[in-house]
Protein backbone atom coordinates (compact mmCIF):
# COMPACT_ATOMS: atom_id res chain seq x y z
CA UNK A 1 0.00 0.00 0.00
CA UNK A 2 3.09 2.10 0.57
CA UNK A 3 4.72 1.10 -2.65
CA UNK A 4 0.86 2.72 -4.27
CA UNK A 5 0.74 5.50 -2.42
CA UNK A 6 4.13 6.64 -3.36
CA UNK A 7 3.86 6.00 -7.46
CA UNK A 8 -0.40 7.85 -6.76
CA UNK A 9 1.20 11.05 -5.22
CA UNK A 10 3.48 12.12 -8.68
CA UNK A 11 0.62 10.84 -10.97
CA UNK A 12 -2.08 13.37 -9.12
CA UNK A 13 1.10 15.86 -9.53
CA UNK A 14 1.56 15.63 -13.20
CA UNK A 15 -2.63 16.02 -13.80
CA UNK A 16 -2.57 18.90 -11.84
CA UNK A 17 0.47 20.48 -13.73
CA UNK A 18 -1.34 19.57 -16.92
CA UNK A 19 -4.44 20.69 -16.10
CA UNK A 20 -2.63 23.87 -14.68
CA UNK A 21 -0.92 24.51 -18.35
CA UNK A 22 -4.28 23.84 -20.13
CA UNK A 23 -5.82 26.59 -18.41
CA UNK A 24 -2.72 28.62 -18.96
CA UNK A 25 -3.20 28.18 -22.33
CA UNK A 26 -6.62 29.06 -22.79
CA UNK A 27 -6.34 32.28 -20.95
CA UNK A 28 -2.94 33.10 -23.26
CA UNK A 29 -5.88 32.02 -26.59
CA UNK A 30 -8.26 34.36 -25.25
CA UNK A 31 -5.97 37.59 -24.32
CA UNK A 32 -4.62 36.85 -28.19
CA UNK A 33 -8.12 36.98 -29.58
CA UNK A 34 -9.27 39.67 -27.52
CA UNK A 35 -5.87 41.83 -28.97
CA UNK A 36 -6.84 40.64 -32.53
CA UNK A 37 -11.01 41.56 -32.05
CA UNK A 38 -9.04 45.22 -30.84
CA UNK A 39 -7.46 45.58 -33.26
CA UNK A 40 -9.60 44.34 -36.04
CA UNK A 41 -12.12 47.15 -34.43
CA UNK A 42 -9.78 49.97 -35.19
CA UNK A 43 -8.82 49.19 -38.05
CA UNK A 44 -12.87 48.76 -39.11
CA UNK A 45 -12.92 52.43 -37.89
CA UNK A 46 -9.96 53.63 -40.44
CA UNK A 47 -11.47 51.82 -43.07
CA UNK A 48 -9.43 49.14 -43.73
CA UNK A 49 -11.02 46.13 -42.08
CA UNK A 50 -14.88 45.70 -43.29
CA UNK A 51 -16.19 42.49 -41.08
CA UNK A 52 -17.56 42.54 -37.89
CA UNK A 53 -14.46 41.61 -35.35
CA UNK A 54 -14.30 37.87 -34.64
CA UNK A 55 -10.57 38.09 -32.79
CA UNK A 56 -9.62 35.49 -35.40
CA UNK A 57 -6.49 36.48 -37.63
CA UNK A 58 -7.84 35.67 -41.27
CA UNK A 59 -6.45 36.44 -44.71
CA UNK A 60 -8.93 39.58 -45.02
CA UNK A 61 -7.49 40.44 -41.45
CA UNK A 62 -3.91 39.83 -42.52
CA UNK A 63 -5.05 42.11 -45.88
CA UNK A 64 -6.51 44.85 -43.60
CA UNK A 65 -2.87 44.71 -41.24
CA UNK A 66 -1.12 44.90 -44.45
CA UNK A 67 -2.80 48.33 -46.15
CA UNK A 68 -2.10 50.01 -42.36
CA UNK A 69 1.34 49.14 -42.62
CA UNK A 70 2.09 50.61 -45.88
CA UNK A 71 -0.34 53.47 -45.03
CA UNK A 72 1.52 54.50 -42.19
CA UNK A 73 5.13 53.29 -43.09
CA UNK A 74 5.45 50.15 -40.53
CA UNK A 75 7.22 47.04 -41.31
CA UNK A 76 5.28 45.41 -44.09
CA UNK A 77 4.44 42.02 -42.46
CA UNK A 78 0.74 41.00 -42.79
CA UNK A 79 0.65 40.45 -39.13
CA UNK A 80 0.18 41.92 -36.15
CA UNK A 81 4.14 42.44 -34.42
CA UNK A 82 4.42 44.73 -31.75
CA UNK A 83 5.33 47.95 -33.99
CA UNK A 84 2.11 47.75 -35.76
CA UNK A 85 0.12 46.88 -32.29
CA UNK A 86 1.55 49.90 -30.74
CA UNK A 87 0.94 52.32 -33.53
CA UNK A 88 -2.94 50.78 -33.37
CA UNK A 89 -2.74 51.54 -29.66
CA UNK A 90 -3.62 47.83 -28.59
CA UNK A 91 -1.55 45.08 -26.84
CA UNK A 92 0.14 42.92 -29.46
CA UNK A 93 -1.25 39.38 -30.10
CA UNK A 94 0.02 36.14 -30.27
CA UNK A 95 1.50 35.44 -33.62
CA UNK A 96 -0.96 33.97 -35.42
CA UNK A 97 -0.90 30.21 -37.07
CA UNK A 98 0.39 30.99 -40.65
CA UNK A 99 0.72 28.57 -43.36
CA UNK A 100 1.94 28.82 -46.65
CA UNK A 101 -1.81 29.51 -47.81
CA UNK A 102 -2.41 31.79 -45.67
CA UNK A 103 0.89 34.23 -46.39
CA UNK A 104 -0.49 33.91 -50.27
CA UNK A 105 -3.84 34.63 -49.47
CA UNK A 106 -2.93 37.48 -47.76
CA UNK A 107 -0.98 39.27 -50.97
CA UNK A 108 -3.06 37.95 -53.12
CA UNK A 109 -6.09 39.99 -51.56
CA UNK A 110 -4.32 42.86 -51.75
CA UNK A 111 -3.06 42.46 -54.83
CA UNK A 112 -6.77 42.68 -55.99
CA UNK A 113 -7.84 45.33 -53.97
CA UNK A 114 -11.67 45.42 -51.97
CA UNK A 115 -13.37 47.53 -53.94
CA UNK A 116 -15.64 48.39 -50.02
CA UNK A 117 -11.55 49.85 -49.31
CA UNK A 118 -11.53 51.87 -52.45
CA UNK A 119 -14.88 53.32 -51.85
CA UNK A 120 -14.04 54.54 -48.15
CA UNK A 121 -10.48 55.52 -49.20
CA UNK A 122 -12.71 57.98 -51.95
CA UNK A 123 -15.62 59.01 -49.65
CA UNK A 124 -12.14 60.27 -47.74
CA UNK A 125 -10.46 62.30 -50.46
CA UNK A 126 -13.93 64.01 -50.67
CA UNK A 127 -14.36 65.29 -46.92
CA UNK A 128 -14.81 68.85 -46.55
CA UNK A 129 -11.55 70.65 -45.63
CA UNK A 130 -9.18 67.55 -46.97
CA UNK A 131 -7.52 67.74 -50.11
CA UNK A 132 -5.39 65.75 -51.88
CA UNK A 133 -1.04 66.25 -52.16
CA UNK A 134 -1.14 66.08 -56.16
CA UNK A 135 -3.92 65.25 -58.26
CA UNK A 136 -4.69 62.01 -59.67
CA UNK A 137 -2.84 61.40 -63.24
CA UNK A 138 -5.22 60.76 -66.07
CA UNK A 139 -3.86 57.62 -67.80
CA UNK A 140 -4.87 57.20 -71.58
CA UNK A 141 -7.90 54.11 -72.29
CA UNK A 142 -6.27 50.88 -72.80
CA UNK A 143 -7.05 49.77 -76.39
CA UNK A 144 -10.06 47.65 -76.65
CA UNK A 145 -11.13 48.83 -72.66
CA UNK A 146 -14.11 50.35 -71.77
CA UNK A 147 -13.08 54.29 -70.85
CA UNK A 148 -14.95 53.96 -67.72
CA UNK A 149 -13.41 50.49 -66.17
CA UNK A 150 -9.91 51.67 -67.30
CA UNK A 151 -10.24 54.62 -65.23
CA UNK A 152 -11.84 52.88 -62.10
CA UNK A 153 -9.08 50.20 -62.81
CA UNK A 154 -5.90 53.27 -62.93
CA UNK A 155 -6.84 56.14 -61.51
CA UNK A 156 -6.48 54.98 -57.99
CA UNK A 157 -3.19 55.87 -55.99
CA UNK A 158 -4.82 53.42 -53.26
CA UNK A 159 -4.94 50.76 -56.00
CA UNK A 160 -1.78 51.06 -56.80
CA UNK A 161 -0.03 51.33 -53.46
CA UNK A 162 -1.81 48.17 -52.56
CA UNK A 163 -0.50 46.64 -55.79
CA UNK A 164 3.00 48.07 -54.39
CA UNK A 165 2.37 46.41 -50.85
CA UNK A 166 1.67 43.05 -52.40
CA UNK A 167 4.58 42.91 -54.62
CA UNK A 168 6.71 43.45 -51.89
CA UNK A 169 4.43 41.50 -49.54
CA UNK A 170 5.01 38.05 -52.02
CA UNK A 171 8.68 38.76 -51.45
CA UNK A 172 8.24 37.43 -48.32
CA UNK A 173 6.32 34.87 -48.79
CA UNK A 174 7.70 31.09 -47.46
CA UNK A 175 6.73 29.97 -51.27
CA UNK A 176 10.62 31.14 -52.88
CA UNK A 177 9.72 33.00 -55.72
CA UNK A 178 5.92 33.91 -55.07
CA UNK A 179 6.24 37.23 -56.96
CA UNK A 180 6.89 35.65 -60.19
CA UNK A 181 3.17 35.79 -60.62
CA UNK A 182 3.66 39.69 -60.82
CA UNK A 183 5.28 40.06 -63.82
CA UNK A 184 4.64 39.47 -67.54
CA UNK A 185 6.21 36.78 -69.91
CA UNK A 186 8.93 38.77 -71.01
CA UNK A 187 10.24 41.67 -68.41
CA UNK A 188 12.94 44.55 -68.94
CA UNK A 189 15.17 42.97 -66.09
CA UNK A 190 17.37 45.34 -64.18
CA UNK A 191 19.04 46.95 -66.79
CA UNK A 192 19.96 43.46 -67.86
CA UNK A 193 17.80 43.94 -71.07
CA UNK A 194 14.46 42.02 -71.27
CA UNK A 195 14.31 38.61 -70.16
CA UNK A 196 11.75 35.51 -70.20
CA UNK A 197 10.37 34.61 -66.62
CA UNK A 198 12.32 31.09 -66.26
CA UNK A 199 15.21 34.09 -65.43
CA UNK A 200 13.65 35.96 -62.86
CA UNK A 201 12.82 32.87 -61.82
CA UNK A 202 16.40 31.87 -60.93
CA UNK A 203 16.99 35.32 -60.18
CA UNK A 204 14.57 35.19 -57.13
CA UNK A 205 15.63 31.80 -55.90
CA UNK A 206 19.44 32.95 -55.77
CA UNK A 207 18.14 36.26 -53.74
CA UNK A 208 16.37 33.99 -51.49
CA UNK A 209 19.23 31.74 -50.77
CA UNK A 210 21.83 34.59 -50.37
CA UNK A 211 19.16 36.83 -48.24
CA UNK A 212 16.81 34.50 -46.38
CA UNK A 213 15.87 36.91 -44.04
CA UNK A 214 14.48 39.88 -45.28
CA UNK A 215 12.43 42.87 -43.87
CA UNK A 216 10.68 45.97 -45.92
CA UNK A 217 9.21 49.30 -45.17
CA UNK A 218 7.61 51.87 -47.96
CA UNK A 219 9.40 54.81 -47.08
CA UNK A 220 7.21 57.61 -48.77
CA UNK A 221 4.91 58.09 -51.63
CA UNK A 222 3.81 56.14 -54.14
CA UNK A 223 4.47 58.02 -57.63
CA UNK A 224 2.16 57.18 -60.75
CA UNK A 225 3.20 58.59 -63.95
CA UNK A 226 0.88 57.54 -66.90
CA UNK A 227 2.85 56.70 -70.07
CA UNK A 228 2.13 57.24 -74.29
CA UNK A 229 1.65 53.84 -74.80
CA UNK A 230 -1.13 52.97 -72.35
CA UNK A 231 1.10 51.96 -69.68
CA UNK A 232 2.14 53.32 -66.33
CA UNK A 233 5.16 54.42 -64.39
CA UNK A 234 5.13 53.64 -60.84
CA UNK A 235 7.99 54.59 -58.42
CA UNK A 236 8.34 53.99 -54.62
CA UNK A 237 10.86 54.28 -52.34
CA UNK A 238 11.63 51.19 -50.04
CA UNK A 239 13.55 50.49 -47.00
CA UNK A 240 15.07 47.46 -46.44
CA UNK A 241 17.27 44.94 -43.91
CA UNK A 242 18.64 41.88 -45.46
CA UNK A 243 20.51 39.37 -42.96
CA UNK A 244 22.31 35.72 -43.44
CA UNK A 245 23.67 34.48 -40.06
CA UNK A 246 25.66 36.82 -38.99
CA UNK A 247 25.96 38.71 -42.91
CA UNK A 248 23.63 41.94 -42.75
CA UNK A 249 22.37 44.61 -45.46
CA UNK A 250 20.37 47.55 -45.26
CA UNK A 251 19.30 50.75 -46.92
CA UNK A 252 17.11 52.10 -48.90
CA UNK A 253 16.40 52.37 -52.73
CA UNK A 254 13.44 54.07 -55.22
CA UNK A 255 12.24 50.90 -57.12
CA UNK A 256 10.09 51.43 -60.36
CA UNK A 257 8.02 49.34 -62.18
CA UNK A 258 6.65 49.63 -65.28
CA UNK A 259 2.99 48.03 -65.25
CA UNK A 260 1.05 46.84 -67.86
CA UNK A 261 -2.90 46.97 -67.72
CA UNK A 262 -4.30 43.47 -68.47
CA UNK A 263 -7.94 42.67 -68.90
CA UNK A 264 -8.66 42.71 -64.79
CA UNK A 265 -5.06 43.32 -63.44
CA UNK A 266 -1.89 44.89 -63.76
CA UNK A 267 1.54 42.92 -65.12
CA UNK A 268 5.05 44.29 -64.53
CA UNK A 269 6.74 44.83 -67.96
CA UNK A 270 10.01 46.58 -66.59
CA UNK A 271 11.34 46.59 -63.05
CA UNK A 272 14.50 48.56 -61.99
CA UNK A 273 16.21 50.30 -58.96
CA UNK A 274 18.80 52.55 -57.58
CA UNK A 275 20.26 53.28 -54.36
CA UNK A 276 18.80 56.50 -52.13
CA UNK A 277 21.12 58.03 -49.40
Amino acid sequence: MQFAREIRLPCMKRVILYLFAVTLCGIASVWADENVRAAQARLKEGGFYFSEPTGNYDNETAAAVSRYQIRNGLQITGKLDAATSKSLGVAPAAAPVQTRANESDSWRRLRKTDERFLSRMNEREKQPGRSRSRPEPAAPAAAGAPDAGYRTFTLSRERLRDYVGAFVLAGLDPQVGAELEFFAGRVDYYGQGVVGRDKIRRDLQSYNQQWPQRRFWLAGEVQVEPQADSRLRVTFPLRYELRNGGKRASGKIRKTLLLEVTADDLQIVAVNERKMR
